[in-house]
């Protein structure tokens, strides 16, 4: 005799506006048998380790961290990144916890629809699309400047020419080398998470050793005084209304103004250093092909977030200890840069090919997560259901391609600028609501077998809410705008496809 509250059709979904009508757990696992849509169970905790260090150490660690100290910060951009670090470790906890409940492709998307229900499911489910694809083209970009210096300084974009439409102007450029990273890694990925995670190891191994370099030898340039002051004092900057977007929202509500260093600073960096973070929520986007998930995937979540902030920090200090943070301003300071000044001029390309190595595997990991989000939610109907289809190799071959030939569009046409923030919010705001969701489903479902339980709930979510919410009230007005415009966008795409063709709305409860 069948279970109203386990099914899905009992007082857990609730006879309420489908809007809200939840997909129980036991179906959301039911669903990853399916035949034409099943992804192949091939992953350990190691496995998902290395994705997570592959994802989260990149371009924070050999870009950001430079250009965040010279900026914003100053010496205090060590104490940004554990600022950073906490908020994150409070969220990758509650991760955890779902992760190992709830072994199924779609990351928060997929919680959301178990606590929350159908229209939060797709809001978060649209705002992963964007962290993900967003990430991997701006990535990708990363990558492409970092050839170049390998090339010999020999640029990789390409100038097209102008296009003067009723007088807007465009200069077309196209930056091959992120459209060629972004073509060989769909193909890597349409052939298994097995072998991705293989080249990832390889990839993981070349940049640790860079990074361990980097430490090693610039802690033989390490003065003291150049830590000093260690949060410099606060500085206006001059902007007008342009400025009056570009500071933190926490800024201009408290009266802050725009500016720089100081406490203000501190916080705002806290909260761009965060995309150094990104990508460990990805591991939890292949919690159903994880052999063992309620054991492998809270492992491979916490183990990879404690190595990559150890790394973090480590090499924010030696860099703040090898030049002044003045030495850093600018947009083209990055780690390189520290080592030039001391007359290490050799270092620039070992750096470099760390990079990229580095980089390769952050925009495999996005591009591995956008597509098991998409996954999800086409098979949910959300998405054209045949989205959802499987080949061979047990990787859903058709999404790959799709958002492949997407993030080539946009890593090679668009040139982004301060659109990393957009990735940022977009972490933070699904972070949120799976923290949140930790607090809904151990009241409403406490018989569940979980494989990791979050310590002191419900204060150890709420702590992880306050936090993200703070990091994200530290990011930009004009990220808050853009944010809230994209949203608006994806409720339109749900209420003219999703809502019509959701399996769930199909279902009786």
């Amino acid at each position: 005799m069948s279970d109203p509250q386990r099914d899905g059709t009992g007082p857990a979904s609730g006879r309420r506006s489908a809007l809200w009508r939840t997909k129980s757990v036991e179906q959301s696992i039911r669903d990853t048998d399916e035949p034409d849509a099943k992804l192949r169970k091939d992953l350990t905790s190691w496995d998902l380790t290395v994705f997570g260090v592959a994802v989260v150490v990149g371009a924070g660690i050999f870009t950001l961290t430079a250009r965040t100290a010279g900026n914003y910060a100053g010496p205090a951009v060590s104490l940004a990144f554990v600022f950073a670090a906490i908020a994150c470790g409070l969220a990758a906890l509650c991760y955890a916890e779902f992760a190992s409940t709830v072994p199924v492709a779609g990351s928060a998307y997929t919680f959301s629809y178990a606590t929350f229900g159908e229209l939060v499911a797709w809001t978060i489910g649209w705002d992963l699309i964007l962290e993900f694809a967003l990430g991997t083209a701006v990535v990708a970009k990363g990558w492409s400047q970092y050839l170049g210096v390998v090339m010999g300084g020999h640029s990789p974009v390409l100038n097209l020419g102008a296009i003067d439409i009723g007088g807007w102007h465009w200069d077309v450029t196209f930056d091959w080398g992120a459209v060629l990273l972004i073509a060989v890694l769909a193909v890597l990925l349409a052939m298994g998470t097995k072998l991705s995670s293989r080249v990832s190891a390889v990839a993981v191994a070349i940049k640790l050793a860079v990074i361990a370099l980097v430490v090693v030898v610039g802690a033989t340039y390490f003065k003291v005084d150049n830590l000093k002051p260690f949060v410099p004092e606060s500085q206006p900057v001059e902007g007008g209304a342009e400025g009056t977007l570009h500071q933190s929202l926490f800024s201009l509500v408290t009266g802050g103004g725009h500016t720089t260093y100081g406490w203000y600073g501190l916080l705002a960096a806290a909260s761009i250093v965060f995309f150094a973070f990104i990508g460990f929520d990805v591991v939890a986007t292949a919690a159903e092909e994880t052999k063992n998930p309620q054991r492998n995937v809270p492992r491979g979540i916490l183990g990879s977030l404690a190595i990559v902030t150890v790394l973090y920090v480590a090499v924010s200090l030696v860099l703040t200890g090898m030049v002044s943070y003045k030495d850093l301003q600018g947009d083209d300071a990055t780690l390189a840069t520290a080592f030039a000044i001391n007359g290490v001029t050799w270092a620039k390309n070992i750096i470099s090919i760390g990079a990229l190595a580095g980089l390769t595997t952050v925009v495999m990991v996005l591009f591995l997560g956008q597509t098991r989000v998409l996954f999800a939610m086409a098979r949910d109907g959300l998405m054209p259901r045949k989205l959802a289809q499987t080949g061979a190799k047990g990787t859903p071959v058709r999404i790959t391609y799709i958002v492949g030939a997407i993030c080539a569009l946009l890593a090679g046409f668009v040139d982004f600028g301060t659109l990393e923030e957009m990735v940022n919010i977009g972490t933070l705001f699904a972070f949120v609501l799976v923290s949140i969701g930790v607090i809904v489903l151990r009241r409403t479902r406490p018989d569940l077998e979980r494989g990791f339980k979050v310590p002191l709930v419900p204060f150890v979510p709420i702590l992880s809410v306050i936090a993200c919410a703070w990091l994200m009230f530290n990011l930009s007005v004009e990220t808050w705008l853009r944010f809230l415009v994209w949203m608006a966008l994806g409720f339109v795409v749900y209420y003219l496809y999703g809502r019509k063709h959701s399996l769930l709305r199909a279902t009786p409860e």
